[in-house]
């Protein structure tokens, strides 16, 4: 990859973790690695476009079904692709479905743009994390035969230890925290052959393990305010992105501001805090 790769325009699929939770700006949004990735490209190109089509808890075959015809028609010169790990989280998950949908994504993607991006997704190191881990690691060698028969580039961020570390991840333990997301920005950025800012892979000092009451604490918070929805939605068949729109249906300019990464209602990308 060209270090001084050129691209202007970028359309990103998936679900919420390219819709960006849970990186929230103050007005109560959510921004991203891809709005981070998006905001940092357009710095380079002078009319940048930009689309997510991600929607928070979207399987991968709703993916298939409402992003990837309409992003195959951007013809973007960088689509990203994460998809795939509701389904592996799910107590009853066919793989050989959801393999067969993301080999059928891919070849409707892969001639469609000038480079198409999957990844390896981060864990969060954990009891869950252990047993599920069989389902993603199958997921993740299907993705890496997709990327060598069609010219995809793969980031490998299940890979990277500081981002399976607990601290990298919010108090819903599905979701990155800003500094997770910023580091996904940045390993994309990488990948793209764009001049490094930062070891993204870099590991958080040791830890202070909390007092057992802490602990406690945390863990009672999560199962009443995260764990028993989500268990609520998956017994009834709902989803979180049930009726939601994705944040940028449409690939339209997206500048940059000096000191800013997050779009405003045009399309641009203000200053935040």
């Amino acid at each position: 990859m060209e270090i001084n790769a050129r691209y202007n325009s970028l359309v990103a699929l998936g679900d919420s973790f390219t819709e960006g939770m849970s990186d929230r700006l103050p007005d109560g949004t959510y921004r991203g690695w891809a709005d981070l990735l998006a905001a940092r490209l357009a710095t380079r190109t002078p009319g940048f476009r930009y689309a997510n089509l991600a929607v928070r808890g979207k399987l991968i075959g709703q993916i298939v079904e409402e992003q990837v015809d309409a992003a195959a028609a951007m013809q973007a010169d960088v689509v990203t692709l994460v998809g795939g790990l509701n389904d592996t989280l799910r107590p009853k998950c066919d793989m050989g479905r959801v393999r067969g949908l993301l080999t059928e994504a891919v070849e409707k993607l892969a001639p469609s743009c000038g480079q198409l991006v999957l990844m390896r997704s981060p864990g969060r190191n954990g009891p869950v994390m252990e047993r599920f881990r069989p389902r993603m690691e199958e997921l993740f060698d299907h993705i890496d035969q997709l990327a060598a028969r069609h010219g995809a580039l793969v980031v490998d961020l299940y890979g990277a230890p500081a981002l399976g570390d607990q601290r990298m991840w919010d108090v819903d333990r599905l979701h990155l925290t800003d500094e997770g997301h910023r580091r996904v920005a940045e390993a994309v950025w990488q990948s793209l052959g764009l001049p490094a800012e930062d070891d993204w892979r870099t590991e958080l000092p040791p830890a202070v393990r909390p007092a057992w009451a802490a602990r406690r604490v945390a863990d009672a918070r999560f199962a009443r305010e995260y764990l028993g929805p989500w268990v609520m939605r998956r017994l009834t068949g709902r989803s979180s992105g049930d009726g939601l729109p994705p944040k940028r249906p449409e690939l339209l300019p997206y500048a940059a501001s000096p000191n800013g990464s997050g779009p405003d209602g045009a399309g641009n990308v203000t200053s935040v805090s």
